[in-house]
């Protein structure tokens, strides 16, 4: 009898052989369904680009997870077979590339976008056990479970924002590919290793996944022959969302904050987006081109140069995650605040926030320059003085 685990690396490697053959049908269905990116002020690339390129990721992921695993996963802590575990995340993964089908072709507009991931996640809710079930409070803690449209709200709430979060860092040639595999390949690792009351069934999808995605990237890094579009990004992000909330869902600090510290590139860059639009004064959903891949390539990086580097400080956020799960509390917390200290200085110099919108560097200014202190202070008694003599000439 041929064991489990070589049985499933035979099916992660059909899985990525799967991906690869689709990739190039998919390319020469999306020009003949016009799943074109045509050149414009806002994408990088200069001529026709096809688009869809997810659907070939959706179709190797689909076939491997109902055609293949059903066969050679049997049950493992878990109430029921593999099928029933995986046939709700493929339909609403069907129901997301849908949506983002028809928005590479058709260009939807945001609204009927949002109802389509909402409709998919509702189905998450609705038919899996993904939900928030309540929250843990830390360092031990009761827990306090949510009631059931608190839990709704919340699951459906964290699928739609890490969905979109991935969506908008999709701007350079293999740039969602490699993160995704990077963050989902961690993903694994802690749900097989470190998650309590998990079972092998998450390991087994997220992995299966991560070979779907890794057999389309070759044709999709750069110099791209196709993007994953919409469709793709749409799909990957929605996938990563759902299954984050198993580790979500788990009664531990450090399970909690663990996805967030994987997902740290699309939720950092989302996060900065918000902040920056808003004090700006801009809609928090309307473009610009202050993303972190668009400020690297600002600084004169590479297309190439500026992914890697990207995938470099994914590798980070993931390795610190993997830390966090075997450090002590106060370990933990120390490395946790180091993390976001660091992604703060690195924002700020990269300048994603804004132009002269610096307050640490302000502040290690302030602290380490007697010359720019003194500056500062006579800055701050000169405008005092303004405002004084305006009121008495008031």
């Amino acid at each position: 009898m041929i064991p489990f685990a070589l049985k499933y690396i035979i099916v992660v490697i059909s899985t990525v052989i799967l991906a690869a053959i689709a990739t190039p049908l998919v390319r020469f269905l999306a020009f003949r369904i016009g799943a074109v990116d045509n050149p414009n002020a806002r994408r990088i690339n200069k001529v026709p680009m096809p688009s869809a390129g997810g659907l070939a990721v959706f179709f190797a992921f689909a076939v491997a997870t109902l055609g293949f695993l059903p066969m050679i996963v049997t049950r493992v802590d878990y109430q029921g077979t593999y099928f029933d575990y995986v046939w709700p995340l493929v339909l609403a993964g069907g129901l997301v590339v849908l949506t983002g089908l028809i928005d590479d072709v058709k260009e939807l507009k945001p609204l009927p976008k949002m109802l389509g991931i909402v409709a998919a996640a509702s189905v998450i809710w609705f038919f899996t056990d993904f939900h928030f079930h309540g929250f843990k409070f830390p360092f031990g803690g009761p827990f306090v479970p949510f009631p059931e449209w608190i839990s709704f709200f919340l699951t459906v709430l964290w699928i739609v924002s890490i969905t979109n979060a991935v969506n908008l860092i999709d701007g350079l040639d293999g740039l969602v590919s490699g993160v995704s595999i990077i963050s989902l390949t961690t993903m694994g690792i802690v749900s097989y290793f470190f998650l309590r009351d998990s079972n092998v069934f998450l390991s087994v999808t997220i992995f299966v996944l991560v070979a779907a995605i890794a057999g389309f990237l070759p044709y999709n890094y750069h110099p791209a022959i196709i993007y994953l579009g919409d469709t793709g990004a749409l799909f990957i992000g929605f996938m990563i969302g759902v299954l984050s909330l198993q580790g979500l869902k788990n009664s531990t600090a450090v399970a909690v904050v663990t996805p967030m510290i994987i997902l740290g590139v699309p939720i950092t860059d989302t996060v900065v987006a918000i902040i920056r639009r808003k004090l700006s004064g801009q809609k928090i959903y309307e473009a610009d081109r202050m993303h972190l891949h668009h400020r690297l390539l600002s600084m004169g990086l590479t297309h190439r140069g500026t992914v890697l580097v990207i995938y470099a400080i994914s590798f980070i956020f993931s390795l610190t995650s993997l830390l966090l799960n075997v450090s002590s509390r106060i370990g933990g917390t120390l490395l946790v605040i180091g993390l976001l200290l660091g992604v703060l200085l690195m924002s700020e110099l990269i300048g994603i926030f804004g132009e002269n919108r610096t307050p640490l560097l302000n502040a290690l200014r302030f602290i380490g320059n007697s010359g720019y202190r003194q500056e500062i202070i006579a800055g701050w008694k000169e405008k005092r003085a303004i405002k004084q003599h305006s009121k008495k000439q008031k």
